[in-house]
């Protein structure tokens, strides 16, 4: 069993100055903490693997292909490999729990 907590891994991506920190990776999948700011630009492009996102605090919109949505605390998004995609007007610092399928590379 691998076990951890938002609030180490949030002070582990802070300290490494990155939004993204990656910290579970296995032969299947990968698991990262992404960190957005209020005001922020979200820089991500597509990516070559299925991804599922877990809002686990802030609001923002996302856009997936030609659909957009509103996220907070408690929304579960799902992007397919390849689709365009990206959080914007950000209005509460967001922190997401993403989930890659097959790992990212």
């Amino acid at each position: 069993m691998k076990a951890f907590r938002l609030d180490e891994l949030e002070v582990e991506r802070a300290a490494n100055d990155g939004a993204y920190l990656q910290f579970l990776r296995e032969r299947n999948m990968s698991v990262g903490l992404y960190a957005l700011n209020a005001g922020e630009s979200d820089p991500q492009g597509p990516h070559a693997q299925d991804e599922v996102y877990v809002v686990m605090s802030g609001r923002a919109s996302i856009t997936v292909g030609p659909e957009t949505t509103q996220v907070g605390r408690g929304s579960v998004v799902y992007v397919p490999a390849g689709a365009t995609h990206r959080f914007h007007h950000i209005s509460e610092d967001l922190r997401v729990l993403v989930v890659f399928s097959p790992p990212e590379s």
